[in-house]
């Protein structure tokens, strides 16, 4: 298998979930992990909103590394793909909330579209990203053209 057709099937993986696993860290060091609706901007921004209180943003907004892992559990047991990443993460800026606003709802049309003024002060909810600094994909241990007998993680996009 090339190194192509992984950054392919990495890239499918992100085209057909619409959860992604957000882990976070709090103030005492003790992990966090949450599914947040997401909505990529290729393979290495994540979109998403949530509110300002959720634990999640509470942790990103002490600490922005996070780790992201991006997987359909409707599979059967074996027949898992996945991929992960860590990344920085961040509140959207207010002055580019038009464009990533819209940019963010439009995934699916039963996503809720917010507006701008929904995303900013006082309001609770704002619009996050992440962006990736390092991607891997799971290959299965019965892969066909890779497996080893045990599931590994291959880098993508290096």
């Amino acid at each position: 298998m090339t190194q192509d057709i992984l950054d392919r099937r990495a890239a499918a993986v992100i085209e057909a979930n619409k959860y992604m696993t957000l882990g976070t860290v709090d103030p005492d060091g003790r992990p966090w992990v949450t599914p947040v609706y997401f909505t990529p901007d290729g393979h290495a921004t994540f979109y998403w909103a949530s509110s300002t209180a959720a634990a999640h943003s509470v942790n990103i907004a002490a600490n922005p590394d996070v780790s992201i892992a991006i997987f359909d559990s409707s599979v059967p047991i074996g027949g898992a793909s996945a991929v992960y990443f860590r990344a920085r993460a961040e509140r959207v800026p207010d002055d580019e909330l038009e464009r990533t606003a819209a940019f963010y709802a439009s995934r699916y049309p039963e996503l809720r579209a917010f507006s701008v003024d929904e995303l900013r002060e006082p309001e609770e909810l704002r619009l996050y990203r992440a962006h990736a600094t390092d991607h891997w994909i799971l290959v299965r241990g019965g892969d066909p053209d890779y497996g080893t007998g045990i599931d590994s993680r291959r880098p993508v996009w290096s």
